[in-house]
């Protein structure tokens, strides 16, 4: 197998170029050629998609893309027409006894210090993200971002305590039950609506807080929700917050840690990208609730044309209006663009770190949240906030992203709760004094349909349905106050529950034989097919969840004990895996086996062996990174497991490097 990679174009450096990559293989029909294919396919689309995004950058070159706020004419005809996905639904239209507990929740955890500060790896370099965040869920899901496994602290969904284990207090466990109760609440509200009720949530919310603002009776959330402005779309986020996805490279470039949530200071920006976009200094988007034309959801609401825009008869969309003369060169872009326009592509299969991949699962049914990703960012500890780039709307707490490792076309549901300190109390001044946080949206590789920005108040929640996420991107826009977003995904677990590792382990362990006189072991089957699985199983376990949960996940066993009693089996199992590569390893090295027999085997093993020593050397030096060391002991990085050479416990050394050498010689003298 040969991979070949190929820049056309002489004039490559004074004009866009696109790489083309040639694949030239031998035994495409084997597993290797197949994952060797699905390797050059990636390749080949980041590539490419890097050159689409310096062509789309000096098509764009100064200038701004035009984007509609609540109060632009043509606002809601864009929302109708290239945003359909998004629904908001305004915080009066919740329950407020749901709004309390929920607050309440989110308090309690950040009070508790359970909220943290994930350090997740984004181009073979260590970042903190910029936001603090904990993962609830079903119990034994993880959620994968950024080479970085969240261990789910369990819903607590019914009140004895789960499976019976007093895992943690009183007060967190009511925590984590409230936001289940958000949970349920959106499984059942995201399957109930249907078209159209995008605009009646809208407009019935306006009417209830415009009618509750004129009388003495608003509760006291009401009031809440009136005086602090603001909430958060997810923070992927994605980072979600989740920096950004591994299918979300796009022609954004911002750093891969800003999409995350990761912080985005100047120190760390020299090194995001090879291709660095001019921004101009432009007028904030920040819009304050004063601006926001509720009159125009109402008049929309009872069948007039408000001031946002029309839709035209017949189906057919009209252009929005509203846009700044300025910004209209940039839709005569349309055409000669047209011919670079490339679908996003998901990497499915790598992000959960399964040996055997299985195809992506697509939503249907009733929709059943099982993780929700919490976040909280303080703008005020915040230096350096960058400026949105493309659009110019404002100061962004997180970047352009999609939320990955998600189940296709699922839908997300995030609720949005800003407050001004940790016990949720308003600060001193006027609501409208302080700048409200927003979400905004754009067509993934797309620069003439104009973005949406959209004002979000505390307690308002909003949905990102169909394929609204894979189809678009959103970033995150700072406002003034502390806020917190609780982001409820339905996550691509296949590989990523405990009830999942423990059956591989099963599977491994099941061609191990240990003689119940004597306790001695030998594998049970020497097939090629049989060992390379059970080494694959080995790594699995050690880099993907134990490694994975000495690193970060532990920090939270002084919170919540759940996951401590399940880790403590996977090493036990782990160790086995050792005992097993040990008996490999001598079968390889007896010189009765069959020369082709032991050479297949002992390339399986080789394989296997190098990967295991240089993840080892890499999760070894992420443990004793300097950014690591600045943590308090309680939440700093464990390396684990590791062992001295002397240890008689353990039936392989920690550095591979001398048995890898064997075996290279073994193969050198086949």
């Amino acid at each position: 197998m040969e991979l070949v990679i190929s820049f056309l174009g002489s004039e490559w450096k004074r004009r866009p170029f696109f790489p083309v990559i040639f694949l030239l293989e031998s035994g495409a029909d084997t597993e290797k050629g197949r994952q060797t294919q699905q390797f050059s396919d990636t390749v080949r689309v980041h590539l490419l998609q890097r050159a689409l995004r310096r062509r789309l950058l000096q098509e764009l070159g100064d200038q701004k893309i035009p984007f509609l706020a609540p109060s632009d004419r043509g606002f809601q005809q864009l929302w109708d027409t290239s945003y359909s996905g998004l629904v908001l639904r305004k915080s009066c239209s919740l329950p407020a006894e749901l709004h309390s507990r929920v607050q309440a929740a989110l308090l309690t955890l950040r009070r508790k210090g359970c909220l943290l500060k994930d350090l997740v790896r984004v181009r073979d370099r260590d970042v903190f993200t910029a936001v603090s965040r904990a993962l609830l869920g079903e119990p034994g899901h993880t959620y994968r971002y950024l080479d970085t496994r969240l261990f789910a602290i369990p819903w607590h969904s019914e009140d004895i305590d789960v499976k019976g284990q007093n895992c943690c207090d009183p007060d967190l466990r009511a925590a984590c039950k409230a936001l289940w109760e958000l949970n349920t609440f959106f499984c059942t509200d995201v399957s109930q609506l249907k078209e159209g009720d995008r605009l009646t949530q809208w407009a019935k919310g306006e009417a209830e807080a415009k009618q509750g603002e004129e009388g003495d009776t608003e509760s006291k959330h009401s009031e809440d929700s009136k005086n602090s402005e603001g909430g958060d779309s997810e923070s992927r986020q994605s980072e979600e917050g989740d920096t950004e996805s591994k299918h979300s490279e796009e022609w954004d470039i911002e750093s891969k840690h800003s999409e995350e949530g990761c912080s985005g200071s100047k120190q760390e920006g020299e090194w995001e990208t090879e291709f660095k976009h001019s921004t101009e200094e432009g007028e904030s988007s920040q819009v304050k609730p004063g601006e926001t034309s509720f009159a125009a959801a109402s008049e929309h609401a009872e069948g007039k044309c408000p001031d946002w825009g029309v839709k035209a008869s017949g189906g057919t969309e009209t252009e929005p209006v509203g846009l700044k003369a300025q910004e209209k060169p940039v839709a005569e872009l349309k055409h000669s663009l047209s011919d670079y326009h490339i679908q996003d592509r998901e990497e499915h299969g790598s992000g959960q770190g399964c040996s055997q991949p299985s195809p992506p699962q697509v939503c249907s049914g009733p929709v059943k949240f099982n993780v929700t990703l919490l976040n909280y960012m303080d703008p005020a500890a915040m230096s350096q906030l960058k400026e949105e780039p493309y659009y110019g709307m404002g100061k962004m707490a997180v970047g352009w992203h999609h939320d990955e490792n998600l189940i296709t076309h699922s839908p997300v549901a995030v609720y949005s709760y800003s407050c001004h300190d940790d016990k949720g109390e308003s600060s001193e001044g006027s609501s409208s004094d302080k700048a409200c946080w927003r979400i905004g949206l754009k067509v993934a590789w797309d620069i003439h349909t104009p973005g949406l920005m959209l004002p979000l108040e505390s307690g308002d929640c909003y949905y990102m349905r169909d394929d609204l996420n894979s189809t678009h991107q959103h970033c995150v826009l700072a406002g003034d106050t502390a806020r917190f977003s609780s982001t409820h995904r339905v996550a691509e677990c296949s590989s990523g529950t405990l009830t999942y590792i423990q059956s591989r382990c099963q599977e491994a362990l099941s061609n191990l034989h240990t003689d119940p006189d004597t306790g001695s072991h030998r594998l049970v089957a020497l097939l090629p097919a049989t060992l390379q699985d059970c080494e694959e199983i080995h790594n699995e376990v050690e880099f993907e969840w134990l490694r994975q949960y000495w690193f970060q996940g532990q920090r939270y066993a002084r919170f919540c004990s759940w996951w401590t009693r399940p880790m403590e089996q996977l090493e036990k199992d782990w160790k086995l895996m050792e005992t097993m590569t040990m008996l490999f390893l001598a079968a390889v090295e007896e010189e009765d086996q069959a020369e082709e027999g032991r050479r297949e085997m002992a390339e399986i093993l080789l394989s296997a062996l190098t990967d295991r020593h240089q993840q080892r050397q890499t999760w070894r030096d992420r443990c004793h990174s300097s950014l690591a060391q600045t943590l308090p002991p309680e939440e700093a990085p464990v390396d684990r497991p590791f062992w001295g050479v002397d240890d008689p416990s353990m039936p392989l050394p920690f550095d591979l490097a001398d048995i890898i050498n064997r075996v290279e010689s073994l193969l050198w003298r086949m």
